[in-house]
């Protein structure tokens, strides 16, 4: 699959800020780099998933699998569905303590591999191997009680997100591109919630959307979660995407090295 970097269209609401940083590459190493960067412990490290359809191979990977990245190409039918789909819903509002899972707004050209990461490491399971008083558990904990544009504002502002994505975006396979240049894939996020609700995390859309629902033992590579959410996305997109099959799946799972 391509390790080449990726991108999403933003959609601006008013009173949000905006810039763009350079994109990351879908390399789990340079993606696991970061987080650790970020304040996230070395227990935890990004694998690539080289397939859900072979048990035998699945077996390979450490187990629990905590998120999973999905890199995916955008085209024409896949925007419109991504529109049609949102047209259904309103506007994500959630913030707070009660809020199920944490969900960020695009706001920052080319950083969808950032905010998907985000969307990965706020979640509750991966909170516990977050190093106390980082910048990753400063800024999860200050976008909490925020509402969706005052915490795109937080990300936009951060310079210590900034410099750490930057440092990270020049460390891939490929050369890095310059901040504003255009791409045609787009990283999402799915997640387990502390309800055991499978969610598909992606800040280019209005909120987080709810997949379906989990046993207390399933994590992310469980039937049940591939069932619920990658499976039916790479079908759908195999559908919309034509000969395009630009698909590339990472996990968030424990190191072994580590351990």
């Amino acid at each position: 699959m391509p390790k080449g970097p990726v991108t999403n269209v933003l959609n601006i609401p008013p009173g949000a800020r905006s810039k763009s940083f350079r994109p990351l590459e879908n390399n789990p190493e340079v993606i696991s780099k970061l987080a650790h960067r970020l304040g996230l412990s070395d227990r935890l490290t990004f694998t690539d998933i080289y397939t859900i359809d072979e048990p035998d191979l699945l077996a390979f990977i450490p187990r629990p699998c905590y998120g999973l990245l999905l890199v995916f190409p955008v085209n024409d039918a896949s925007e419109k569905f991504r529109i049609e789909e949102d047209e259904q819903v309103e506007e994500y509002t959630g913030h707070g303590d009660g809020e199920e899972v944490i969900w960020y707004k695009q706001t920052i050209g080319l950083a969808c591999g950032l905010i998907a990461l985000l969307h990965c490491l706020s979640s509750d399971d991966v909170r516990s191997f977050i190093t106390p008083n980082s910048t990753l558990d400063r800024l999860i904990c200050d976008a909490v009680p925020l509402e969706p544009i005052a915490r795109a504002n937080l990300l936009c502002d951060s310079e210590a997100l900034e410099i750490a994505n930057e440092a990270s975006a020049t460390e891939g396979d490929t050369a890095a591109l310059p901040a504003g240049e255009a791409l045609d894939l787009h990283f999402v996020c799915f997640v387990k919630s502390k309800r055991n609700s499978l969610w598909e995390l992606d800040g280019h859309r209005k909120g987080p959307i709810l997949r379906g629902s989990l046993g207390e033992d399933d994590d992310l590579l469980s039937t049940a979660a591939l069932d619920l959410g990658i499976r039916p996305f790479l079908d759908r997109g195999k559908v919309i995407g034509g000969e395009d099959l630009r698909f590339n799946i990472i996990g968030l799972v424990p190191d072994q090295a580590a351990q």
